[in-house]
């Protein structure tokens, strides 16, 4: 009987994330990565495309730009005062445009990340919350290692 990849699978996998200016993560070139169906590590339109791949199954999917990561918000495009930064641990740190900056999340559960579109004299910088893929089209590439 061959096992499929059903929700809420513990899977073992390789997989590459592209977007139009090339890969933004490959785990083909080292370890495979580990994940379960379900919890949020992979998008929803992500995960149904891994949904009844037999163990073993290697395929490459293309996804119309927004579906894999939705559509870019102009909400997601922040200001954050040096003050806040000063706060969040970040005292006399400096950052460069294109630099991805990682922030606690306010309820201490994990992190986020934005890219730094602009730094003011004030050293308060300009944020993209977005994830890089939101809005762009999207390969994705996995060989299915094992299911449990």
């Amino acid at each position: 009987m061959t096992t499929t990849v059903q929700p809420g699978a513990f899977l073992t996998l390789h997989y590459r994330l592209a977007g139009p200016q090339g890969d933004v993560i490959n785990t083909f070139a080292g370890p495979p990565a580990t994940l379960t169906l379900g919890t949020g590590e992979l998008s929803p339109a992500l995960e149904a495309r891994l949904t009844g791949l037999a163990e073993g199954a290697h395929a490459t999917f293309e996804l119309p730009a927004g579906e894999a990561f939705g559509q870019r918000s102009a909400d997601m495009v922040q200001w954050l005062a040096r003050q806040e930064l000063d706060e969040l641990g970040a005292e006399g740190e400096t950052y460069a445009v294109g630099e991805v900056l990682e922030l606690a999340r306010p309820d201490g559960q994990g992190t986020f990340a934005g890219v730094v579109l602009a730094v003011r004299g004030d050293g308060a910088l300009q944020l993209d919350f977005n994830h890089p893929l939101a809005g762009r089209p999207v390969s994705f590439e996995v060989q299915v290692i094992g299911i449990l």
